[in-house]
């Protein structure tokens, strides 16, 4: 059974840095590109940053590259997603998701994403 697991949201002032956590557990990572999304109230969620388990082929939302980067530590199963600099725009719920690296859908469309973590809360206090 495929679980990913978010850690790490919570609140914090403009200007802050927050470090979000996804564990996953139940697949066979090399085969997996892990990846970031956010949903802000009342918007779509959004793309921000997917990284190759296998190599090192990381993308970014144009946005947020400077701002956000992703790393990855696989003798924990975890992918991170380090924040700098928080916007009041940034506060959102954070989900991580998983995609069959060669599936042939782009890493910046949800759709092409198989399995979600329940997401983890964001907030930017201005």
């Amino acid at each position: 059974q495929v679980e990913l697991k978010e850690s790490g949201g919570g609140t914090a002032q403009t200007g802050g840095s927050l470090r979000l956590s996804c564990v996953a557990s139940g697949l066979t990572h090399s085969y997996y590109t892990l990846g970031w999304f956010r949903q802000a109230p009342e918007k779509e969620r959004e793309f921000v940053a997917a990284i190759n388990w296998s190599g090192d082929p990381t993308y970014y939302e144009g946005a947020v590259k400077g701002r956000f980067t992703i790393s990855k530590d696989n003798a924990k199963n975890t992918v991170y997603l380090q924040i700098e600099r928080l916007e009041p725009e940034d506060t959102a719920v954070y989900y991580c998701a998983a995609a069959r690296t060669h599936s042939g859908g782009s890493y910046f469309d949800a759709d092409t994403y198989v399995y979600w973590g329940q997401g983890t809360q964001v907030t930017v206090s201005s």
